[in-house]
């Protein structure tokens, strides 16, 4: 392993009817789906250029052949029956291959950049872990320099306490922490980027 640094990303397998639910119930199925491979698109050319081992966890099976090129994702799939714990199952996983910074984030926020993740392993240098809160109380970006489940314990999943929750575990458990520039996730049609409309 050359690179002490690594990225999760979290993905849904593309499939009609099964992604970015709220969004369909005033789009539909298909728009909804059209938007959220556009976010995968997104997603990979954020995290191309970045300095770091990038992991795809899928959240039913691995697509062999698609977009995420075997060359520079390693593919795995998610493991647990609510986000917290599949989140705590990738990390765990991923520091167990001896990486030193581990960042997760899912596919779901078109404000995300290269550079917002750039400053978040830099964060990692000065702080144990790090968050990158979202409009509606969540996150898009964990990032830790050791395994902590606490902080994916005891969360009422996409709530709007969910960023609060994490704050007051790092907290608890005297954890340093970086906090990172406010974004909105794509969730409803009122969040989609005007020419995505």
């Amino acid at each position: 392993m050359q690179n002490k640094k690594a990225i999760i990303l979290f993905t849904k397998n593309p499939e009609l009817g099964k992604v970015k639910t709220r969004l369909a119930k005033t789009i539909g199925n298909e728009k909804a789906l059209y938007i959220y491979k556009k976010l995968l698109v997104h997603t990979q050319e954020i995290v191309t250029p970045l300095n770091a081992d990038k992991f795809v966890f899928y959240s039913e099976s691995i697509t062999v052949e698609d977009q995420w090129n075997a060359g520079s994702f390693h593919k795995k799939v998610q493991d647990g029956d609510e986000l917290g714990k599949r989140m705590a199952h990738a990390f765990q996983e991923i520091f167990h291959l001896g990486y030193e910074s581990v960042c997760i984030i899912g596919s779901d926020c078109y404000e995300l950049t290269s550079d917002i993740i750039e400053k978040a392993f830099l964060a990692l240098e000065t702080n144990e872990t790090v968050i990158g809160p979202t409009f509606d109380g969540g996150y898009y970006l964990l990032g830790m320099n050791q395994f902590h489940e606490t902080v994916f314990n005891n969360k009422t999943w996409s709530t709007d306490t969910v960023y609060m929750d994490t704050i007051s575990d790092f907290q608890n458990l005297n954890l340093s922490f970086s906090t990172l520039n406010k974004l909105s996730d794509i969730d409803e049609e009122k969040d989609l980027p005007e020419h995505w409309k």
